[in-house]
């Protein structure tokens, strides 16, 4: 027997390791992300400072991997998919660009041309959202981007962007800009925005260092007339949203309006299309297995400005909305989230009762027409917390 026994603490050490194993992949892991500064939006003039936001906690998703997840620019919890510690977040190093950003931007090809022709569409598609307020006001000035989803010209952006829809009465006005460089093309007006984003970020206007996670962050807005012509197109450049999210690994092409390394005149004369090729990298969610955020690395689209850009797939569509992005260190460090398409179908149709397809095929003055009604309420909720 004695000789028999230092084999058993072997055998046992084997069959618990075999035991582990067999289970490891039912395993759903809770983890609490790293507070980030991120920020979606971007100043464009004197007085113009981007709101900055930092990441909540998020909740893992099961069977995927992930890395600390990104910051986002406005809004309450969300839960992240198993990640691991990420270092790609850099708070001590002076910002840099992987490649000009004052410039024209070259679109490289990715070598897959499916890739190619989505890349094409999504910058077809690309509007910058830019809107002012009065001098002396106790707001800031705001630069955002935003995605045509409709031929009829409705733009899905981030509600910490369309919010400033609602303070048209306080002497905010926003223009909706395209081209490279982007210039004033047309008015728009809102549609849509989150109610739940509203109420739980009420008081994001006034912060210095907002924070969030992306959670309720969507709005539309229907463009309503040519700053350039007496008639609108009959169709605009648009990318249908996607129905279902995109696994890991999925090859994407992202795009914005980035403007974080830009002076206020630059912005306002000589702001360009940013469009990077990437890949999802990271999967959240702020349930318990929904894909609600894409986490897709660093890259020169992680900087100010480019909230409410695109994340598009190889097929055309639109799988993400860009919610936040980490602000500091060289570009290629950083991380930038999207919340997926299949996320804003399901949170519209929880606020609404109805599907958003319903909506997109409205007549555009019908839909400016049934909002506007509820426009006051929702501009109490921000107004409650303005000085």
């Amino acid at each position: 027997m004695s000789r028999i026994t230092p084999y058993l603490g072997i055998v046992v050490a084997l069959i618990l390791g075999v035991f582990i194993v067999a289970f490891s992949g039912s395993v759903t892991i809770v983890r609490t992300a790293e507070t980030q500064t991120a920020s979606s939006t971007l100043s464009v003039v004197s007085s113009f400072s981007l709101p900055s936001l930092s990441l909540s906690s998020l909740q893992p998703e099961k069977n995927s991997t992930t890395t600390t997840p990104t910051p986002i620019t406005v809004v309450p919890k969300k839960t992240k998919v198993p990640s691991a510690p990420s270092s790609s977040t850099s708070t001590s190093s002076v910002p840099t660009v992987t490649q000009p950003v004052s410039a024209p931007m070259k679109l490289t090809s990715s070598g897959n041309i499916s890739l190619d022709d989505s890349a094409s569409a999504l910058r077809g598609a690309l509007v910058n959202i830019i809107c002012y307020v009065p001098p002396g006001s106790s707001l800031h000035s705001m630069s955002g981007s935003g995605i045509i989803i409709d031929p009829k010209g409705i733009i899905l952006t981030n509600a910490h962007i369309a919010q400033y829809f609602l303070l048209t009465d306080r002497g905010v006005s926003c223009t909706i800009r395209s081209g490279s460089p982007a210039i004033d093309k047309y008015d728009a007006a809102l549609i849509y925005i989150s109610p739940a984003w509203l109420r739980a970020n009420a008081s994001v206007l006034t912060e210095v260092s907002p924070s969030g996670t992306g959670e309720y962050d969507f709005a539309l807005l229907a463009i309503t007339k040519s700053e350039t012509s007496t008639v609108l197109p009959s169709s605009f450049p648009s990318l249908p949203l996607a129905q279902l999210p995109p696994a890991l690994g999925t090859p994407v092409v992202i795009a914005s309006y980035g403007a974080q390394f830009l002076e206020t005149n630059q912005v306002q004369s000589s702001l360009f299309p940013t469009i990077v090729f990437g890949s999802v990298k990271e999967i959240f969610t702020f349930a318990v297995n929904t894909i609600d955020v894409l986490g897709l690395g660093g890259s020169a689209a992680a900087q100010e400005g480019s909230s409410g850009g695109g994340v598009s797939d190889s097929s055309g569509n639109l799988i993400g909305t860009i919610t936040t992005s980490t602000i500091l260190g060289a570009t290629d460090t950083r991380s930038l989230d999207a919340i997926t398409a299949s996320y804003i179908r399901a949170q519209y149709a929880t606020e609404t009762g109805e599907a958003i397809n319903l909506l997109l095929a409205e007549p555009t003055a019908t839909a400016i027409a049934d909002f506007v009604p509820r426009m006051p309420k929702l501009e109490a909720i921000l107004t409650a917390h303005l000085p």
